[in-house]
């Protein structure tokens, strides 16, 4: 269970970087406008928000990395916190934002979340 756990939180760490480069990089190219379906002048107005939004999840998939690295109990405990964060994040996105967060984001950071405290 402690390999599932793990290869789940490098892939919600791995999605977290995704959104990171997404945000923060391609938020006026196609693939970030078409994420949201902006046109460019939207894009554009948004960009420094999307910046903003990129670097925290950037923070989220660091912190995951460092409890995948780090010896128990330290890595366990920002496995937790940092994916308790990540669903959090994701039911506020969704309920403010979009709903489709919810399972973009949260539930995957949830499925981590049991796999890594059934594991312990």
């Amino acid at each position: 269970m402690e390999t599932v756990a793990n290869v789940l939180v490098g892939l919600v760490a791995a999605l977290h970087v995704y959104i990171l480069v997404m945000e923060m990089f391609l938020w006026e190219k196609k693939p970030g406008r078409g994420l949201h379906g902006f046109d460019p002048e939207m894009a554009r107005a948004t960009a420094p928000m999307a910046a903003n939004q990129g670097l925290y999840n950037g923070f989220l998939a660091a912190g995951l990395v460092w409890g995948l690295l780090a010896a128990d109990p330290t890595g366990f405990r920002a496995q937790v916190f940092f994916l308790v964060c990540v669903v959090v994040a994701g039911v506020y996105g969704a309920v403010t934002a979009n709903r489709r967060i919810l399972f973009a984001q949260a539930l995957p950071g949830a499925l981590a979340l049991a796999a890594v405290l059934l594991a312990r």
